[in-house]
């Protein structure tokens, strides 16, 4: 989930993919809280991306030096999806540990402190699908930023549960041919997309098509 409606409906159009990077830090999350094996996690990664850069274990490396500082609880469950009928929305988890936390795993390095927006909203979107699943209040989850070796919690906020409710009314919206304007935060010098949205801001989706 995007806070941006904008970058949502073009990557609706695109094939989802995971980047080498994202691969071995998924792979590499299984394995925390118990001895990290380089060349096991490694084998695995090659296993589930056999055209991964080669290059990049040495990614995998700075990622077990960085993820060694820290205690981390292992998961009793890995890849759990979590769905809300009433707000129309799925997602997944990344780890649930023994004591019912759970995480998603990023592969970008963290902030100095807390946690990046994108996160924040993913974490109250799952929070609400759990919610709806399990009749208990979830008070927040953690995010792992595994480059850097660091867990972040985020207590989820009533903001927070309020931007998922206005981007999932955005999202309808899109899906019913409207573009919206993009929001005044929004990280557009970093997006992929800054040259398509300037074009097409106020536009239907229909005339871009």
């Amino acid at each position: 989930m995007h806070a941006c409606p904008v970058r949502f409906y073009f990557e609706q159009r695109e094939p989802v993919t995971e980047s080498d990077r994202y691969a071995i830090c998924k792979q590499l999350s299984y394995h925390l809280g118990k001895p990290l094996d380089a060349d096991l996690i490694w084998n695995e990664v090659v296993a589930v991306r056999p055209a991964v850069d080669p290059a990049l274990r040495e990614f995998l490396g700075l990622c077990i030096t960085a993820c060694n500082k820290s205690a981390w609880k292992p998961a009793v469950q890995t890849d759990v999806r979590v769905a809300s009928d009433k707000h129309g929305m799925a997602g997944m988890i990344d780890r649930i540990d023994a004591g019912g936390s759970f995480s998603i795993v990023r592969a970008s390095g963290a902030m100095p402190f807390g946690t990046y927006a994108a996160d924040r909203l993913r974490i109250a979107a799952i929070a609400f699908c759990l919610e709806e699943m399990t009749g208990k209040e979830v008070p927040g989850g953690n995010v792992e930023y595994i480059p850097d070796g660091v867990s972040r919690h985020h207590a989820v906020q009533p903001r927070d549960r309020r931007l998922v409710i206005a981007t999932l009314h955005k999202l309808r919206e899109i899906r019913e041919g409207a573009m919206p304007q993009h929001p005044l935060n929004a990280p557009c010098t970093r997006c992929k997309y800054k040259e398509k949205c300037e074009s097409s801001v106020g536009k239907r989706l229909s005339e871009l098509l």
